[in-house]
C-alpha cells in the first residue's frame, strides 16, 4: 500500500472540553443565556445563545460581536486542553457544542455582513472540527 498523500503523523486526538456544573444547573434552572454570560463569562455556550437569538431577531452586528466572544473564549478553552490549532472538535461531546455553536454563529453573521472569505474560512473550520456539527447546526 502506498503512503503517498497519507499523514504519517496521524490525526490528534479529539479535544474534548470539561463540563461546567454549575452552569449547566443554572441553564436547567431556566436562567437567560445573558445572566449567564454575566456569571460565566469565559464560557463559550451563553455566547453562542446570544449569538443565535440575536442573529433571529434580526440583530446581526449584536450576534457577530456575540459570536465572535463566543469563539474565541472557546479558542482559549481549546489551547488550554491540549489543541494545537487542527484536529477533532467532537459535536457528540455536550461540553464542545457552546463552542462549535458559536462558531457556526460567527459564519453566518459574517455572511450577512458580507465577510464571505470570513464564512468560508469558518464554515472549513466548523467541518474540518466534526462534519456533524454543521450538519447539526446549519438545518
Amino acid at each position: 500500500m502506498s503512503q503517498i498523500g497519507k499523514n504519517l503523523l496521524g490525526e490528534p486526538d479529539p479535544t474534548l472540553l470539561e463540563g461546567n456544573q454549575e452552569m449547566a444547573g443554572r441553564i436547567e434552572a431556566g436562567d437567560e443565556a445573558e445572566d449567564l454570560a454575566r456569571s460565566f463569562p469565559k464560557e463559550q455556550l451563553p455566547w453562542a445563545v446570544l449569538a443565535e437569538e440575536a442573529l433571529a431577531d434580526g440583530r446581526t452586528l449584536e450576534g457577530y460581536a456575540y459570536a465572535r466572544v463566543g469563539y474565541h473564549r472557546g479558542l482559549d478553552a481549546l489551547r488550554g486542553h491540549g489543541w494545537k490549532g487542527h484536529g477533532p472538535v467532537p459535536f457528540s461531546h455536550e461540553p464542545n457544542r457552546g463552542f462549535l455553536r458559536a462558531l457556526s454563529a460567527l459564519g453566518q453573521a459574517a455572511a450577512a455582513i458580507g465577510e464571505l472569505d470570513e464564512a468560508e474560512r469558518i464554515q472549513k473550520f466548523l467541518n474540518d472540527s466534526d462534519p456533524e456539527a454543521a450538519q447539526e447546526l446549519q438545518r
